[in-house]
């Protein structure tokens, strides 16, 4: 069964009320966007959203950064005690080993950004075999020239198999974000089978998280066995 996290939420009672779901990752938002909270914010989330959520098992937290220093994310980290910090940007090898040395307990997962056009042959060892003793997860989002990702589009699906394929023989999950929404999203397990999904804005009402959205595109994901 594939999980699910639901990204860029932003008050408690959201996040208290969609942990209280069967939802295994909620992520929020350091890097530049329009769902961005501050350290502060995100530790305040968590604590009070996450923590405090009736969930027999909570969800993960994730932080979705771009490029960020050690330092920022020591930042956030001192703040907001994150599960799994994920890289969004262009970061190379040598940055995901400091980031694991330095977090050794937190998961880290890779981002790769897919060109929403149809795709042709794609070399996914060529883009992440230097990253394989760093990485706890491989993510594939659209393309966004402005903010890398988040771009609430689709991309090619035809590009996930041999990603898929790398992250079986790597033993590392794969999840799929870009513009995922409960129309389309049981379409994309059955006919490529990711780990796991990832969703903002396809759950989202004139900007702004909807919670029978959230429980819509949850329940279209966990009844496919």
């Amino acid at each position: 069964m594939a999980t699910v996290k639901i990204c860029g939420l932003q008050t408690v009672d959201m996040v208290r009320q969609t942990a209280e779901l069967p939802v295994d990752h909620i992520g929020f938002v350091f890097a530049r966007s329009k769902r961005q909270v501050t350290p502060e914010q995100a530790g305040e989330l968590i604590r009070k959203g996450l923590h405090e959520a009736a969930a027999a098992s909570r969800p993960k937290a994730v932080g979705v950064f771009v490029n960020p220093t050690l330092e920022e994310l020591e930042a956030v980290m001192e703040h907001a005690p994150l599960d799994i910090i994920q890289l969004h940007g262009q970061e190379g090898p040598a940055a995901f080993r400091s980031v694991k040395e330095r977090f050794p307990e937190t998961a880290l997962f890779k981002v790769v950004s897919v060109s929403g056009a149809a795709t042709g042959q794609v070399n996914p060892g060529a883009q992440l075999e230097d990253y394989r003793s760093w990485i706890d997860g491989v993510l594939l989002d659209t393309f966004d020239p402005e903010y890398g990702g988040g771009s609430g589009k689709t991309f090619a699906w035809n590009a996930i198999p041999p990603y898929l394929s790398w992250c079986r023989e790597a033993k590392l999950p794969l999840l799929i974000a870009g513009g995922l929404r409960p129309d389309n999203v049981a379409e994309l397990i059955r006919e490529y089978g990711p780990d796991g999904v990832d969703v903002s804005s396809g759950v989202e009402t004139d900007g702004v998280k909807d919670l029978e959205k959230i429980r819509t595109f949850i329940e279209r994901v966990k009844t496919i066995v």
